[in-house]
C-alpha cells in the first residue's frame, strides 16, 4: 500500500510572508507614525496661524476665557431644550470658606492626649424636646431625595450605612420608602413642599426627628417635575394621577400664609409625639428673621443648607445666585442663637473633615453631609459606568444602570469613608488635649486673614487679638437705630402676625449684635 504525504510548502511560504510583513511594519511603524502626524499637526499649526478668527478653532480660547465651557455647555442645553435646565451636585462657585481657618494647638502649656484616648463624638439633637435624638457622630447623612434624586438600591445602602455608623439619615423630600427606614436606625422625615409632603400619622410615628423643609442648598420657591421624568414606583408612592406632574409647593402641606404657622406647628407637634422638631432653610441674608419665627414655634432644631449645597432640581441660576454661603449662615445663626436650646445643624459645601470640625468649633451642633457619601457609593463600582457615563448614573432614580448598583458594596464603602472622616476629626481633637467634641470651641481656631476674622470673630493669627465685634459705632446711637428699625417695621407691615414676627426679629437682632 502506497501513503502519500501532502506538501505543506505553502502554509510554510505564508508564514514567512507574514513574519516578513509583520517585522516590516515593527521596523517603519515608528517613522511612517511620525510622518503622518507630522502632515496633520503642520496642517492644524497652519489653519490656526493663518485661518481668519470666524473660520478659526482658535477662536475658542478667547471665548472660553470669559465664556466658559460650563456656560457653553449649559446655554447649547437650553438651546436644546428651550425648558429650565436642572443641574445636579450643586454650584461650581467657590465662597469665602473655612480654608484661612487653622486650629492652634498649645505644644508645652498643654500636652496632647495619647492614642488610646477615647474621644467622645456623640451629639445630641433637640436636648428640650421629649425625646432628644442621639446620636454617636456629628456626621449625618442628608436628606437626598427618593425618586426626585436617587434610586431604592441608593438609598437603601445609605441607611443601611447610617445605621452601621450609629448615625441618622434624612428621607429628603421624596415620597416615603418604606425600604429605606427598615434599613435605617435613626430616622430623620422631611415634612416637605410636594403634595405627598404632609406625610401620614404612620409615617411619623415611625421617625426620629421631623424636619419641615422650606429649601435647601441653593433651592427654595416652586417648580415642576414633568409626569414623563418621574415615573415607577416613586410616581406610585407619591401618590399622583397618570400624566399629573409633581409640582414643589410654597410651602407644605396645610400652610397657605405665615397666619397658618402657629396651628400648623400645634397639629404636627401632637402627631410627633415628643420627638424634635427640626426647621431646615436655604441661607439667606435674611437668616435673623426667619430664625425669629422659628424662635417663636418652638422649633427644637434648626438646619441651615448654604448655598453650597447641591440639589439635584435645581436650576442653574438657583444654585450660581441664590443665597449666601455656609460660612457666614452658621456665624450669624451661632450668634442669634447662643442663649436658645435650639440645635443647629449646617450643611452645604462640608468634604473635609477639617472643614466639618471647624464648623462644629464654630458652633454647630452636627454636619449634614450630601455629596461625600454620594460618591463613596460608587466607590469600587466606577468600571459599571465609565467611561462613557458619570458615576452618578449608578445611583440616580432616573437613569438605566441604577439596578447596577450593589447595595451591601456601596453601604460599606459609605461606612469606611465617614469613619475614617471620624478619626481623623478625633486625632486632631487629640492633638488639641481635648477627649470630647463639647470641649471644642471658637477659641481653638486662628484666621489668617483679615476678612475670615471679622466674619467669624475668630482671633487674627497676625494680631495680638481678636477683632472686636461691631466696635466702630457708639453705643447709643446703635440703641436709637435699632428702636427705630423696629418701629419703621411696625409701619410697614400690613400684617400684623408678619409685623409681630419681623418686630421680635429686630429686638433679638438688636441684642445679637450686642447693641444693648
Amino acid at each position: 500500500m502506497e501513503i502519500t504525504i501532502t506538501n505543506f510548502e505553502w502554509l510554510y511560504s505564508l508564514v514567512a510572508a507574514m513574519t516578513l510583513v509583520l517585522a516590516a511594519l515593527i521596523i517603519f511603524a515608528k517613522p511612517i507614525s511620525r510622518y503622518v502626524v507630522k502632515l496633520v499637526a503642520d496642517d492644524a499649526v497652519a489653519k490656526l496661524l493663518t485661518d481668519k478668527y470666524t473660520q478659526n478653532l482658535a477662536e475658542f480660547l478667547p471665548a472660553f476665557k470669559r465664556f466658559s465651557v460650563l456656560n457653553t455647555v449649559e446655554s447649547s442645553l437650553r438651546a436644546q431644550t428651550g425648558k429650565i435646565i436642572k443641574r445636579p451636585l450643586g454650584t461650581p462657585k467657590h465662597f469665602l470658606g473655612f480654608e484661612n481657618l487653622m486650629f492652634a494647638p498649645r505644644q508645652i502649656a498643654r500636652l496632647s492626649l495619647p492614642e488610646s484616648t477615647q474621644v467622645d463624638m456623640s451629639v445630641t439633637l433637640g436636648p428640650a424636646a421629649q425625646a432628644p435624638l442621639t446620636l454617636n457622630t456629628p456626621l449625618i447623612i442628608s436628606g437626598m431625595a427618593y425618586g426626585t434624586a436617587l434610586s431604592e438600591e441608593a438609598k437603601r445602602a445609605l441607611a443601611r450605612a447610617a445605621k452601621a455608623l450609629q448615625t441618622a439619615i434624612c428621607s429628603g423630600e421624596g415620597p416615603y420608602l418604606p425600604e429605606e427606614r427598615q434599613e435605617a436606625d435613626k430616622y430623620i422625615l422631611q415634612i416637605c413642599r410636594w403634595s405627598w409632603g404632609g406625610r401620614t400619622p404612620e409615617q411619623i410615628a415611625a421617625a426620629d426627628m421631623l424636619e419641615v423643609q422650606m429649601g435647601h442648598g441653593s433651592n427654595m420657591g416652586t417648580f415642576r417635575i414633568e409626569a414623563a421624568d418621574f415615573q415607577g414606583k416613586a410616581r406610585l408612592l407619591a401618590g399622583l394621577a397618570p400624566g399629573q406632574p409633581a409640582v414643589c409647593l410654597p410651602a407644605p402641606p396645610g400652610i397657605q400664609n405665615i397666619a397658618d404657622w402657629p396651628g400648623f406647628m400645634n397639629d404636627l407637634r401632637a402627631k410627633a409625639g415628643g420627638i424634635p422638631i427640626a426647621l431646615k432653610l436655604m441661607a439667606t441674608d435674611h437668616i435673623e428673621e426667619d430664625l425669629a419665627v422659628a424662635v417663636e414655634l418652638g422649633f427644637d432644631v434648626v438646619v441651615i443648607d448654604g448655598a453650597e449645597g447641591g440639589a439635584h432640581s435645581s436650576a442653574p441660576i438657583k444654585q450660581d445666585d441664590f443665597g449666601i454661603p455656609s460660612l457666614h449662615a452658621l456665624v450669624r445663626a451661632k450668634r442669634y442663637l447662643k442663649n436658645s436650646p435650639i440645635s443647629l445643624v449646617v450643611a452645604g459645601g462640608y468634604f473635609t473633615p477639617g472643614q466639618c470640625l471647624k464648623a462644629l468649633a464654630l458652633g454647630a451642633d452636627a454636619i449634614y453631609l450630601g455629596t461625600v457619601p454620594l460618591y463613596a457609593l460608587v466607590h469600587n463600582q466606577l468600571e459599571k459606568a465609565i467611561p462613557w457615563e458619570p458615576p452618578t448614573t449608578l445611583v440616580f432614580y432616573d437613569s438605566p444602570a441604577k439596578t447596577k448598583l450593589n447595595v451591601e458594596l456601596a453601604a460599606t464603602s459609605v461606612v469606611n469613608t465617614l469613619t475614617s472622616m471620624s478619626l481623623e476629626m478625633q486625632e486632631l481633637l487629640r492633638g488639641l488635649g481635648k477627649a470630647s467634641l463639647k470641649e471644642l470651641s471658637s477659641a481653638d481656631l486662628v484666621a489668617l486673614d483679615t476678612v475670615t476674622a471679622e466674619v467669624t470673630g475668630v482671633r487674627r493669627a497676625y494680631g495680638d487679638s481678636p477683632i472686636p465685634q461691631h466696635e466702630s459705632v457708639p453705643l447709643q446711637q446703635n440703641v436709637k437705630q435699632a428702636e427705630l428699625e423696629v418701629q419703621q417695621i411696625g409701619r410697614k407691615s400690613g400684617d400684623e402676625r408678619q409685623g409681630k414676627y419681623k418686630i421680635i426679629n429686630a429686638k433679638k437682632l438688636l441684642k445679637a449684635k450686642k447693641l444693648t
